[in-house]
């Protein structure tokens, strides 16, 4: 199975953490009404993550989502990764937003990832939080070790089953690939833009378990300026030196150019599901 998600926040972002411009807002509208045209086009279904703070700031965006005939999930309410958090921080942020966005499509938000794959083993209450707002399945798994993070050891990376304080949860972890020997993603965000796309097509027609995560602003051609020391440290919770700075303004710009079009050749080459289509699968 190919599961096709995206992870939907740069509306937000660009109210809270950029200057607000309308033109942002265009291009980012203009991105999301090309990707729903393709698939239906291609008689695809999504599952969308969405900060729940969209839903009272740019509702029409969510609701156009939902309307569209795809799973609204829920991408935490603020963006903030969850390991920043206690559990008490937590146990707010996933209500507001699960509210909000339920509030906003009239229907139930079953399925959330958390920002930045931001759940490992130090903070793994966070699936009980998840399953007392009504959550039942999770994408929130990153299987190794990375930036802010990720679950390392957490065992097979496939569709499995966690015990959330005795609800059972459906996680969906995002699978990786060997390079040089470290695992990494291959078919989302900026490890998708990083890759050949052969290489993608490659491993993708190889797997059992294929999962894409992609982000409006990975797939826009606009540059994004090195950011500075308070804006970096802010919004990354971690010391805005120069090297920090330049290495994230590298992936975060990095095959930017042709990234739409390789999204564009995967729907055309894969055909995908959303993860509410195959949640009935895994019991």
């Amino acid at each position: 199975m190919n599961i096709l998600t995206f992870d939907i926040e740069e509306w937000y972002i660009e109210k809270h953490f950029g200057a607000d411009r309308p033109e942002c807002y265009l291009k980012y509208d203009e991105c999301l009404d090309r990707i729903l045209d393709k698939l239906d086009e291609r008689n695809l279904k999504a599952t969308f993550f969405v900060v729940g703070a969209m839903a009272r700031e740019f509702p029409d965006v969510v609701k156009l989502i939902s309307a569209r005939g795809h799973e609204v999930g829920c991408h935490s309410d603020s963006h903030i990764w969850l390991g920043r958090m206690t559990p008490e921080e937590c146990r707010e942020d996933t209500r507001r937003a699960v509210d909000s966005l339920e509030q906003c499509i009239g229907k139930k938000v079953l399925s959330y990832r958390a920002p930045a794959f931001s759940i490992g083993k130090s903070n793994d209450w966070a699936f009980g939080i998840l399953a007392e707002n009504g959550i039942e399945r999770d994408s929130s798994v990153y299987p190794a070790l990375r930036d802010f993070g990720g679950f390392e050891n957490f065992g097979p990376q496939k569709p499995t089953l966690i015990d959330a304080g005795g609800i059972r949860i459906k996680e969906f972890p995002i699978p990786l690939m060997k390079v040089f020997g470290r695992q990494f993603a291959y078919s989302g965000g900026g490890y998708f833009r990083l890759m050949p796309y052969s290489l993608v097509k490659r491993k993708l027609a190889q797997t059992d378990y294929g999962m894409t995560y992609f982000h409006i602003s990975d797939l826009l051609p606009d540059r994004t300026p090195v950011p500075g020391r308070k804006e970096y440290e802010e919004y990354y919770g971690e010391r805005g030196s120069l090297a920090n700075r330049c290495k994230r303004h590298f992936k975060d710009n990095f095959g930017r150019d042709g990234a739409l079009a390789k999204m564009i050749a995967l729907l055309e080459d894969f055909e995908f599901v959303n993860i509410e289509e195959v949640s009935e699968t895994i019991a």
